[in-house]
């Protein structure tokens, strides 16, 4: 699937429930990226990444993250997009999943706070590109808005 088909679906699912809402998110993702291997959401909850919906082949063990532990902490402290291309060489992986080569970790911000992330782990090495990071960051604004207004 293209990124702006996907937009716009994405977009008509903006329309229930916000926990219903994001896991119809995850679920698409995983579902129509092909080197989208898990997909999860982590929302803040006291200075504490809290895994909200996800869709994979399996759960993960990080449920609870600290803001500044892991890919995903660092991505929720600095408010800047993460892009692994290989997940064994860099120290802050927090390991998921055997499988997991690769990994982007895009902040949800409403104005210049951090609320979540979009997480996703791919099974190969290298696999997300500027557009994946552009897609993305256009899904989270997308979130942040529908987060907001719930």
């Amino acid at each position: 699937m293209n990124y702006n088909n996907a937009k716009q679906r994405i977009k008509q699912m903006l329309t229930e429930k916000i926990d219903d809402t994001l896991q119809q998110v995850v679920n698409f993702l995983q579902k129509n990226f092909e080197s989208y291997s898990w997909v999860g959401i982590y929302l803040i909850k006291n200075n504490m990444l809290h895994l909200g919906p996800w869709q994979g082949p399996q759960a993960t063990e990080h449920t609870k993250i600290p803001i500044g532990q892991g890919i995903c902490g660092a991505a929720a402290k600095t408010g800047k997009t993460e892009i692994v291309s290989d997940v064994h060489a860099d120290d802050r992986y927090l390991s998921c999943f055997i499988s997991t080569r690769s990994e982007i970790v895009v902040p949800i911000k409403q104005n210049d706070t951090i609320i979540g992330e979009i997480d996703i782990d791919s099974d190969t090495p290298d696999a997300f590109t500027e557009k994946d990071d552009q897609f993305l960051k256009e899904i989270a604004d997308m979130l942040s808005e529908h987060i907001h207004n719930q």
